[in-house]
């Protein structure tokens, strides 16, 4: 199951990049944001899920590297940054800026999904605890951003065109709400699952030292 998972993400991830997308996303806002929550918020948990617990998961050497919040918090700042107009347009039109803003897209999606996810069996309490906050803050914020796009009344990206039945403000409207449902319900769902453990009857593993969070 666990190599499935990892398979399956990578073939989203796939299709993700060499489809359709990257050329749509050049004049379109709405696909942008639809390859954007393809790799954080389907290919990245996919992938996470798929290698957390197992041998080559990095959480399992390397704890302190993976602290949910924090990684959650970089996350959030890797994807503000990137919907900034001059940066957005940077990855839109050079090929340099889309393998860069794509890489970081997909560099923080494993680090938080892996951070909240990985690590050693049955996972801790305060790593269990941290991931659920990780995650919801991470909902959070792309709710947030998300909303932002939908309400705002003025074209955020003047380079954007006009594409199929919608005018580029509705365009930018629709990329926003693909942000907030999917985004939003995504990360919401991996806080869930994690919250799960902690009310569950099924014992965590108890903490030794301070686990990152």
């Amino acid at each position: 199951m666990k190599a499935f998972v990892w398979n399956l993400g990578w073939l989203v991830l796939l299709v993700a990049w060499m489809g359709p997308l990257p050329e749509l996303a050049q004049v379109s806002f709405a696909a942008h944001m639809t390859l954007h929550m393809a790799v954080v918020a389907v290919a990245a948990p996919l992938i996470s899920i798929g290698v957390a617990g197992m041998r080559f998961d990095p959480v399992k050497r390397f704890p302190s590297w993976f602290a949910p919040v924090p990684a959650s918090i970089a996350e959030l700042v890797i994807v503000w940054a990137w919907h900034a107009p001059g940066l957005h347009h940077f990855a839109r039109h050079t090929v340099v800026g889309f393998v860069i803003e794509q890489s970081m897209f997909l560099s923080a999606g494993v680090w938080v999904w892996l951070s909240a996810f990985g690590g050693s069996r049955p996972r801790t309490q305060s790593r269990s605890g941290a991931g659920v906050i990780g995650l919801l803050l991470t909902s959070m914020h792309m709710t947030l951003l998300g909303a932002l796009l939908v309400m705002s009344p003025r074209l955020l990206y003047s380079h954007h065109q006009s594409y199929g039945p919608w005018d580029p403000i509705t365009d930018q409207h629709v990329g926003g709400a693909v942000m907030l449902i999917v985004g939003g319900a995504a990360f919401l769902a991996g806080g869930l699952w994690l919250t799960k453990d902690l009310v569950s009857d099924r014992q965590l593993k108890p903490d030794a030292v301070g686990v990152a969070s």
